[in-house]
């Protein structure tokens, strides 16, 4: 059984009060250590201090000074992983680092408030949000497209990080089982707890000893549509892939539950599944998943609904003047996770399956073997009441 989740000494970070550090400051820090002027503004962000540099060369960057109690080899997780991508995945659209004039990734420094800061300069990525573009089957593909892009390209990277126990971490789901009895009493809440525990246990009977059977890399664990751009002249077509800050390693099909999560078509089963597959589909015709991943799909999409309702309502209690933003997907998830549970769970696998053949070999290319069949996503899938 996981540790609970609000004893992990990582999961402080998340209720953590804002470290703000001045403007001035940052400013100094930007010119000293690595030669850029500027004009610079202070944007919101769920942990770190962030600024816009609008530098006077032209050119934009996001400027971090990340939490002080995050760990600092946390921290380098996510710098080692960008640097990863440049050398290894060029074309890839996240952001990168632009080195100080020593030549390093990032820079240790004590902020006026006494605490050490890790300091970065990243370049600033252009496009519209992808919460703001429509929700259309093109860009689910796309989005999918992408995921498996950048999945191939971490799939070498290692990093000391990679072994901590780290929120947000779908191998543990289970953990966020102590955070349920925390949330606030509203109407229909005890038969809503009782749904996500339900979850929570077949993750440990069925999910936790099969995921642990599967090979792990870093993955990026936040794939949802405010870490995307698109383009704005094409917003079916992802244009940047932001905020690597809850990165882990795990068995990919991890990050695939995590963006179909929000994905989902909230209607009614039947649609919630059709847009799982579409997801898990157009991923598997960039990089094929196995059908041991498949089996784990749905079942990982639950667990990860559960653990967005249960973290952020958690949050809200004790951070209540970023309830707004914390708890803006909770509502829909939790009509997500009703909607999943009109699923029959071997309907789903077998939905899955479909959706995701398995490639040909030449064998069966030669003797023209027929692939094997399964029903199609439809309404077959839902369970009867």
């Amino acid at each position: 059984m996981a540790p609970a989740f609000d004893t992990l000494p990582e999961a402080a970070v998340l209720t953590a009060e804002p470290a703000p550090v001045p403007t001035d400051w940052a400013a100094a820090v930007l010119q000293a250590h690595w030669g850029v002027d500027g004009t610079l503004a202070p944007l919101s962000g769920e942990r770190d201090a962030n600024f816009r540099v609008d530098a006077d060369d032209g050119t934009r960057w996001l400027f971090k000074a990340a939490h002080p109690i995050e760990p600092p080899e946390v921290t380098d997780y996510q710098t080692q992983a960008l640097d990863h991508l440049a050398r290894h995945a060029p074309a890839l659209p996240v952001q990168r680092l632009r080195p100080t004039r020593g030549g390093a990734l990032s820079l240790a420094l004590t902020a006026p408030d006494g605490r050490p800061r890790v300091l970065r300069l990243i370049s600033w990525l252009e496009g519209l949000p992808a919460p703001q573009a429509p929700r259309t089957a093109a860009l689910r593909d796309d989005v999918a497209r992408m995921q498996a892009r950048l999945h191939r390209a971490l799939a070498t990277l290692r990093h000391p990080a990679e072994a901590r126990q780290l929120p947000w971490d779908l191998q543990r789901a289970e953990a966020v089982d102590s955070l349920l009895d925390q949330l606030p009493q509203t109407a229909g809440q005890p038969q809503r707890l009782a749904m996500a525990r339900r979850v929570l246990r077949h993750h440990v009977a069925q999910v936790h000893g099969a995921l642990a059977a599967l090979p792990r890399q870093a993955i990026h664990n936040d794939f949802n549509l405010y870490n995307l751009l698109v383009q704005p002249d094409a917003p079916a077509r992802v244009s940047g892939v932001l905020d690597f800050g809850d990165m882990l390693a795990a068995p990919r099909i991890c990050d695939v539950a995590v963006a179909a999560s929000y994905q989902l078509d909230d209607a009614d089963g039947a649609a919630s599944l059709a847009s799982v597959a579409q997801f898990a589909a157009a991923y598997h015709a960039e990089s094929p998943l196995t059908a041991p991943e498949l089996d784990l799909l749905w079942p990982l999409v639950q667990a990860r609904l559960v653990m967005v309702v249960a973290t952020s309502g958690w949050r809200a209690q004790r951070q209540p003047a970023q309830a707004d933003y914390l708890l803006r997907n909770n509502a829909i998830s939790w009509q997500r996770l009703a909607a999943t549970q009109q699923v029959d769970p071997a309907a789903a696998r077998q939905a899955l399956h479909a959706a995701c053949p398995a490639p040909a070999t030449p064998s069966a290319q030669l003797s023209n073997s027929a692939s094997i069949a399964a029903p199609a996503t439809d309404a077959s899938a839902i369970a009867t009441p």
